[in-house]
């Protein structure tokens, strides 16, 4: 087993991560700096992808800026039919 020594002591396990090589759980370790990740038991070695932030999945609640529209606030007043009836004051 290697030894921990430099920048090796400053790694933290990721807990549940099954290496995509040997599928080994709990095998995963991060660097500090969160940029690498490897696997201590067949050496898997991967980089943090360096490309920009995947672009969220169009659904029916996000929409362009050109189709947003602010909805101004109204009060409302809530009729139930049949409800309970108000009470009347007593003096």
């Amino acid at each position: 087993m290697e030894e921990l020594t430099g920048s090796k002591a400053t790694r933290r396990f990721i807990a549940g991560a099954v290496c995509p090589r040997c599928a080994a759980m709990d095998r995963i370790v991060v660097s500090a700096d969160g940029e690498t990740r490897s696997c201590i038991d067949c050496g898997f070695e991967d980089g943090r992808p360096q490309d920009a932030a995947p672009n969220a999945v169009p659904t029916r609640v996000t929409r362009a800026a050109s189709r947003r529209t602010e909805t101004q606030a109204e009060p409302i007043r809530m009729l139930v039919e049949g409800g309970p009836k108000p009470k009347k004051p007593t003096n």
